[in-house]
């Protein structure tokens, strides 16, 4: 199942910029609205990555992982 994330996006001077509202940190700018679009997509799929590799990193050899929905 994919999650889904909101993408809030504006124009700005000629420029398209915007941010994903459930990740600090996730905010691209473009020329265009669907360039944007796909920049936040793949910008949001690698601080996804990135933060799971940290956790896993931070956790240590022992852990568990869970599934919570909210």
């Amino acid at each position: 199942m994919a999650m889904k994330y909101t993408a809030v996006v504006k124009e700005d001077d000629g420029a398209w910029i915007g941010w994903i509202e459930e990740v600090p940190g996730v905010n691209c700018q473009e020329a265009s609205r669907d360039d944007l679009l796909e920049s936040l997509s793949v910008t949001l799929r690698e601080a996804i990555e990135f933060n799971r590799s940290d956790a896993i990193d931070a956790a240590g050899g022992d852990f568990e992982e869970f599934e919570i929905a909210v």
